[in-house]
């Protein structure tokens, strides 16, 4: 084929870090196969998408970027296209609409891909080896201890398109993890749809303090592990004084309320209720004053009324959090809320989306300069200039949250460095700070 250059693939990561860790496996699959991964289209043997279908806006984006991919390929621009992922779990193969690509993959069908896919004279066999994506930090990657959900939140789909719970095995993830580590990981971050479901689908309601401690007896102690999405109704005073224990786990809460109204709540299927919420806050910040608190929102729920949404502002106000991430309802297919009576309108929602960041920003601000004076050490991301490097603490997660900006970093600093800082600024979402080079 003109200008395809044989035996290269690229991969486009769509949606989630949970997306991303099935990426880096099929690029593993892949590169086993023979393949080079490269970091652009233009010339890729195949160019594969994993797809994310959660939220209606997120499918036109993705069906947007095949249609890119489409157009190369009509170009003779790439050779063949492979969809994958969530988006092909929730409607299944759309080759009618689409017939151009010429695989169609479910999430974590490696092995179909392999087979469709592959050259003729490749190996055959798959490997769940993990291939990091190019342009990605090597020292920061995305392990995944679980799939899948049990809870029925009414308004979410992923149930239906990722299934039920399947935990992985302690013995499976921490040889995970030491791989990762092997290959330049600094930082863990453990991902699922609820880690605090960990192992209930084995008849284990502790198996997440199992598998911490297993992490940390295996790994070397400078790695950081954070936890990333924890179901309020499992969060206890025992799980919070473990990542505040000061081993590998970070004092890094992320625990989505979605709401603190408790009709809202109720109408949700979410089993918290408010003071329950609170007190999980407030029982982290007891531990420590500077345990990290972060939490996501929705506004705009079928049904909330201005009374529901000022109580959600009330709480955040006294829950006080580092971070909020927020976002106003989407009516999803095949989602019991979709249908719900009172749908709030768009100008409604968006109104209620700017107050509660405006409000957010500068709690946020106000949590930043307690730190201001203070020492900190930091995982450096990036070499912004000569001397200005980018990095994080344990109070940010990677992609979601703000950065520290450190402007007096030696010349030999790089990525995945980690080095003792004093902040000297804060601002709503990031910290600025200098190297203390003791």
């Amino acid at each position: 084929m003109p200008g395809i250059k044989r035996g290269t693939a690229y991969l486009l990561s769509m949606g989630c870090s949970k997306n991303t860790v099935d990426s880096e496996r099929f690029a593993g699959t892949l590169r086993d196969a023979g393949y080079e991964i490269v970091p652009g289209a233009d010339g890729a043997e195949i160019c594969l998408v994993n797809t994310c279908g959660f939220l209606r806006e997120a499918v036109e984006e993705n069906i947007a970027a095949i249609l890119d991919i489409v157009d190369l390929k009509s170009s003779g621009a790439v050779g063949r296209i492979a969809v994958v992922g969530c988006l092909v779990n929730r409607y299944g193969e759309l080759g009618s609409e689409i017939p151009e690509v010429d695989f169609w993959g479910r999430c974590e069908d490696y092995v179909s891909l392999l087979r469709s896919m592959s050259r003729e004279d490749a190996a055959g066999e798959v490997s769940l080896n993990r291939e990091p994506l190019p342009g990605a930090l090597s020292h920061v990657r995305y392990l995944k201890i679980s799939e899948g959900c049990d809870n029925r939140c009414s308004y979410c789909a992923i149930p239906s398109i990722r299934g039920g719970l399947r935990s992985e095995p302690i013995s499976s993830v921490v040889g995970e993890a030491n791989f990762l580590v092997e290959s330049g990981a600094k930082e863990l971050c453990l991902v699922g749809q609820d880690l605090t479901a960990y192992g209930r689908d084995h008849g284990k309601d502790n198996a997440l303090l199992e598998l911490l401690d297993a992490l940390e007896s295996s790994l070397p102690k400078s790695v950081w592990i954070r936890l990333l999405y924890l179901q309020p109704d499992r969060v206890d005073t025992r799980l919070l004084e473990r990542m505040a224990s000061g081993g590998l786990v970070l004092p890094y809460l992320d625990m989505p309320v979605q709401h603190s109204s408790p009709r809202v709540l109720a109408a949700m299927n979410r089993e918290s209720d408010r003071e329950k919420l609170m007190s999980a806050f407030k029982a982290a910040r007891k531990i420590t004053p500077d345990f990290a608190l972060r939490t996501t929102c929705m506004v705009g729920f079928p049904g909330e009324k201005k009374e529901d949404f000022d109580d959600l502002l009330r709480f955040l106000e006294e829950a006080s959090l580092d971070r909020v991430g927020a976002f106003s309802f989407s009516p999803e297919e095949e989602t019991k809320a979709a249908s719900m009576p009172d749908q709030t309108p768009r100008r409604t929602k968006l109104s209620r989306l700017g107050r509660l960041m405006s409000l957010q920003e500068s709690i946020s601000l106000a949590r930043g300069n307690l730190f201001v004076g203070r020492e900190m050490d930091v995982l450096i991301d990036a070499i912004l200039e000569p001397g200005v490097a980018e990095g994080r603490s344990f109070r940010e997660a990677p992609e979601v949250d703000g950065v520290i900006e450190i402007r007096n970093t030696r010349p030999d600093t790089k990525p995945g460095d980690s080095v003792r800082v004093i902040v000297t600024d804060a601002f709503e979402h990031d910290l600025i700070a200098r190297e203390t080079r003791v």
